[in-house]
């Protein structure tokens, strides 16, 4: 039987949920959509961030340390794979950029595998943010309301930089023309390295922030590369608010239908998709031609 106090529990999940799948997606299509690469490693790179803050954590203890020390990790593992391996795909096929991906996605998975095995691993939430918290008509996990809240902080950062900055500049004209943006003289190829390195580190910090919730396994980044391929579908290729429309969305299904029934959560996540494709193959932020 559904309950009211149930029922807005689930919309607080979906919410934090949403939140994290928007951060992860907007990762994915800001690299799509400038460098036209579609990163099937992304999953494996949520994964990598979180058991990076992992070993932070069991080195120092600290939570923040944990959580910086994954982010600044992917950034540096996906600048390092933008140069040495995906730069020698830019002007390959399409399927070519594809098992590039995938085959990185299975390596990291496997290396991964190798060095910590394939137990699950625990990050605990910090002390400031454990226990519950109580909210009139039910309670609630405090660390629930602190992964809404980073979430949101990082969502508004990515903004900031992409929409207020210079660098946010080139990468979304990138993303219209990157032809025109390396005629006007600015070295493509070094914002290419580094988008690919935000993106990844938009996965990598949503997935050390999310390791307190779920435990670590190196699988952890199947399901959730396959979730933010429909989010990325449902908001619009390469469109942020696009993205974190869509993760909202997601987020939203996945928990609301789980509460129902959890074996038609992802049933109904793919059916909303498909729904967007028939009635706007682009997306409900994207741009014709972009789809």
């Amino acid at each position: 039987m559904i309950t009211w106090p149930n029922f807005v529990s689930q919309l607080f999940n979906g919410l934090a949920s949403g939140a994290l799948l928007a951060l992860i997606s907007c990762g994915l299509t800001i690299i799509y959509g400038t460098l036209g690469v579609l990163n099937l490693a992304h999953g494996a790179m949520f994964m990598l961030g979180g058991y990076a803050g992992y070993v932070a954590f069991q080195a120092t203890g600290s939570y923040v340390v944990a959580v910086a020390f994954g982010a600044l990790f992917l950034v540096v593992v996906g600048a390092v794979i933008e140069r040495v391996v995906i730069r020698q795909f830019y002007d390959r096929p399409p399927e070519d950029q594809i098992l590039v991906t995938f085959g990185i996605g299975i390596v990291i998975v496997e290396l991964v595998r190798l060095g910590f095995g394939s137990l699950t691993k625990t990050v605990p939430p910090p002390s400031w943010a454990a226990g519950v918290t109580p909210m009139g008509f039910l309670i609630y996990p405090t660390y629930r309301i602190v992964v809404l809240a980073i979430a949101a902080a990082a969502l508004a950062a990515l903004y900031i930089v992409l929409y207020r900055t210079r660098l946010g500049m080139i990468v979304r004209a990138g993303i219209e023309d990157s032809g025109m943006v390396g005629m006007l003289g600015i070295n493509v190829y070094r914002v290419f390295m580094l988008v690919f390195g935000v993106g990844a580190m938009a996965a990598g910090f949503a997935g050390i922030v999310n390791a307190p919730v779920v435990s670590l396994t190196p699988d952890l980044g199947e399901s959730i590369l396959v979730q933010t391929f429909v989010v990325v579908v449902i908001g619009g290729v390469g469109s942020f608010p696009g993205a974190i429309l869509g993760g909202l969305i997601a987020g939203e299904i996945l928990s609301l239908t789980s509460m129902v029934n959890p074996a038609y959560s992802e049933v109904m996540l793919f059916v909303v998709m498909t729904l967007v494709l028939l009635l706007r193959p682009q997306g409900l932020l994207g741009l014709k031609g972009r789809a």
